[in-house]
Parts: structure tokens; sequence; C-alpha cells
């Protein structure tokens, strides 16, 4: 068991020093990352070459449909934003709330971030929101970084709640009392996220000073609609709701501020020019909201133009869902050339925005596909399986402390907190089972474990490309492996004191 834990922790081991010691461009440490995963599973884990190479190229189509899809669509939608000038309109509209980016921050990379990951998921909210705040003066390197921290909790109900709702399926677990359980998990980090986003801007804890009240209701106004919501209603509109309800709450308590204290300067705009200008975010909301399982008769439509692949050739293949007409990327690019189109663009300056987008995101492409290749091999070869069991072997009952840790495993694999459900969310209940604990809180666990998206390769990957940096990569991680670790650490022990306290651990 040992000899396979071992083992199976060599493309991890690679992955750290690569990027975060060598500081190695992700494309390139992914790509032999994936090489080095796929000797270590014919040669140690004794998966047949086929079944090896068949695994790796599922998890490359899954990089490229649904992940490098949304992402493409995303920065379209940004893109025609921008050049159509809608976003200067944007701007000014943030602008006149406040020139204090302390609290452009909150309102852009928290609310605003929470929105879009709620509606889309699949970094979306990291692609759209870290170009926003380096047009209003943030460094890139520290736009990505805040990105990557508040793209945090919103995750475990990304994509209209599908984390959940994965991890739920994969249980047999209750969907409802999952996701309430998640939303309590998730409290204290809710809260504190902000502080850390405030910090990183300012550069410093002193940046804290004149806004903790703002900064703390920031995140209050998004924790308890989300506990509310996911209580009466299930997984699929905690984080959307809780981020709307965060925006309203930072811009309400600073326009009573701002207006006692100081006068911002700025040209108004119309209702009419914002609504134009917001279009394209709006029409997402709107389709996502109409694709989602909140409306089932559209729903059932959109679905039903499926293709199935079955592209492993090993035991126990994954059908791989090709969602040509509900996928958040088509959603998205469709509502990106209505909203094109409302902002006055031609159907041919918006393909060669496309183009150009496409021409952007090359090495970003190759490494999402290489480290979805990676995690593949892992879990058709029994390789994340004997890292999980040997934890499981090695904590006892101790277990529940390091739970959301194997969650954090799975993103950092992947990615994706879907995934991470997937490739743990039955170990965490066999695990609960076998001690004779929570089966809902320590699944739950799996899913705050894996919200802290910000120490993924893959997603610094989609970071970097958002802003065009490629090769930054490892910088970025040391950055964000310092504030993930505190996010982490948090959890820990969180989860575990309030388990012990009401006896779910």
């Amino acid at each position: 068991m040992w000899i396979n834990f071992l083992w199976a922790l060599v493309p991890i081991i690679w992955l750290i020093i690569s990027l975060g010691i060598i500081g190695m461009p992700a494309s390139r440490a992914c790509t032999i990352g994936l090489i080095i995963t796929i000797a270590d599973a014919v040669l140690m884990f004794k998966q047949p070459i086929i079944n090896t190479l068949s695994g790796a190229l599922e998890g490359i189509i899954m990089g490229i449909w649904p992940i490098m899809y949304v992402i493409l669509a995303a920065l379209f939608v940004y893109q025609i934003t921008t050049d159509s000038g809608s976003m200067g309109t944007i701007e000014k509209l943030l602008s006149s709330i406040t020139t204090d980016k302390r609290i452009l921050v909150l309102i852009i990379a928290w609310g605003f971030g929470g929105f879009l990951e709620s509606i889309a998921g699949f970094g979306t909210a990291v692609a759209i929101c870290a170009g926003i705040l380096i047009s209003l003066g943030l460094e890139p390197i520290q736009a990505s970084v805040i990105c990557l921290v508040a793209n945090s909790t919103a995750t475990a109900f990304g994509a209209i709640g599908l984390p959940v709702l994965t991890l739920a399926e994969v249980t047999n677990l209750n969907d409802v009392q999952l996701g309430f359980i998640v939303t309590l998990q998730l409290v204290i980090l809710v809260i504190l996220v902000p502080f850390i986003l405030v910090i990183l801007t300012g550069k410093s804890i002193k940046a804290l000073k004149g806004i903790v009240f703002i900064t703390l209701m920031s995140g209050v106004g998004m924790a308890i609609p989300q506990v509310i919501i996911a209580k009466f209603t299930g997984a699929e509109l905690p984080a959307l709701v809780g981020s709307l309800f965060s925006i309203l709450v930072t811009v309400w308590l600073t326009k009573r501020k701002t207006g006692s204290v100081e006068e911002v300067e700025n040209e108004s705009e119309s209702v009419s020019e914002i609504i134009k200008a917001c279009s394209p975010f709006i029409l997402v909301f709107i389709f996502v909201l109409l694709a989602s399982s909140l409306c089932p008769p559209v729903n059932n439509f959109l679905t039903s133009v499926t293709t199935h692949l079955h592209v492993y050739l090993g035991k126990n293949p994954n059908d791989l869902p090709i969602n040509w007409l509900s996928s958040p990327g088509t959603l998205i690019l469709l509502a990106g050339i209505i909203g094109g189109k409302i902002q006055g663009l031609s159907l041919s300056q918006m393909f060669k925005i496309l183009l150009n987008v496409l021409k952007t995101i090359g090495m970003t492409t190759i490494t999402v596909c290489a480290i979805v290749g990676l995690a593949k091999v892992m879990v058709y070869a029994g390789m994340t399986k004997a890292l999980a069991v040997a934890l499981v072997s090695l904590l006892g009952p101790a277990y529940p402390l390091f739970a959301p840790l194997i969650g954090a495993l799975g993103t950092f694999l992947t990615g994706s907190a879907t995934s991470a459900n997937v490739l743990f969310g039955n170990l965490q209940y066999s695990a609960a089972q076998s001690l004779g604990v929570s089966k809902y809180w320590i699944v739950a666990s799996n899913m705050t474990g894996a919200t802290a998206g910000m120490l993924s390769p893959q997603n610094i990957a989609v970071a970097t490309g958002a802003i065009n940096k490629e090769g930054l990569e490892g910088k970025i991680l040391k950055e964000t492996t310092k504030w993930g670790s505190i996010y982490l650490l948090i959890t820990c022990v969180f989860l575990y004191l309030v388990g012990l306290i009401t006896k779910l651990v």
C-alpha cells in the first residue's frame, strides 16, 4: 500500500517542484507531468498502455470541452465589452461608487466574481474579473492573485450548483441537506476572504483601516443569504443570490460612507447606457438560469442535444457527455454575440475578436489539457485511490480533521471542484461509515476543501491566460500557496472543532 502511495505522489511532487520551485512555464511542466504520470501508470501500476493512453485522451478532450470552451467564451464576452467601449461605461459606473481600489475589489472580484462563478463556473470569474481589475489600475499579477483567492467559496455552488449536485449524486445523499451543510461549513470562510482580498489590494494589513465594517458586511451579506437559500431551495442558487446581496450591501454602505465623508466626482451614466453596457452579462444570467434545472422544459430540451463519448478503453469507462446546447460555453458565447449586437458590433467584428482570443489561449489550452489528462490517468490507474486509501489508514480517528485536504487535493489535480467531488466523494462517504461519524459532515468537508482552487495549476493557468502573462505561473503559485495554506488551515480546524462540539465527528 505504502509503495503505491509513494509512486502515486510522484506526479504531484513534480508539479510542485516544476511550478513552485523551478518556475517552469505551466504548459511545459504539465505536459512533462502528463508523460511522467503515463510512465508511472504503465510501469508501477501495471496499467495497460492502450488503457493509459485512452484515459489521457479522455482528459484532453475534457480539457477542450467544456473547460477551454468556457474560457474562450468568457474571454470573448469580456473582449466584446471592451472593444465596444462598454467596459468604459461599467468602469465609470464603478468609479461613481468609489475610487477606493479596496472596495472595488470587494465589488468586482468578490461580489461580481461570485456572481459569474455561480452562473457559469469553470474559471469564468477569474478570466473576466482579472481583466476588469487591471483596467482599473491593479498590477496584472496582483489582480490575478486577488481573483484566484476570491474565486473560492462560490465554487461550491458554481455553474448553478453543479459541484454540490454532483457530490450528492455520487454519494446518494440528499442534495438539499448536503448543500445546506456546505453553506454552514463555508460561513467562516465567506466572512474572512473579503479581509484577505483587502489586504492583498493594499499589500498590508493596514489596508483594512477605515473599511473594516464594509469588509465584514461584504462577507456577511453573502454568507447569510447562502445559508437561507440552501436550506429552503437547494444547491442551485445560494452563490448567485449571496453574491448579488453582497454587491448591494457593499455598494449601499460605500455610498453612505462616501456621501457623508467625500464627494466622488464622476459623470453619471443613464440607465439605458448601463443596461446596454451590461447586456452580455445580463444575458448570461438569463440564459444560464433558463438552461438550468430550475426551468425543466428548457433544460430538458437543451440537454437532449448531447453526444455521449466512450473514449477510455479499460474497464468501467466514464461517459463523456458533450452538451452542445446546455454547455455554459455555448450559453456564454450566445450571450456575447447578442450582447455585442446590442452594443453596436457587427458579426464580422465579433468574429475577428473571437479569432484574436483564440490566438491568446494557446499555451493555456496545452496546460489545461495536460493537467486534466494527468488527472484522468491517475484515476484510471488507481493512483488517486492509492493516495486516498493510504491517508485514511494513516489518520484513523483524526481523519475528519484532514478530510478537507483530500477535497483540496482533488482540486489541485484537476482544477475543478466538481471533479474533486467525483474523485473523492465516495472515499469520504466510506471513511465516515467506517469511523461511525456523520456522512453529511464528512462528505461536505470534501466540497469545502475543494473550494481552495487558488492552489490548482489549472486555475492559475486560467488566470495567466486571462492577463496574457503565460510563463509567470510559478510566481502566482508562490503567492496563492501562502493564502491557500491559511485558507485550508482555518477550514480544517474550524470544521473539526465544530464537528466535535456538535458530535458529528
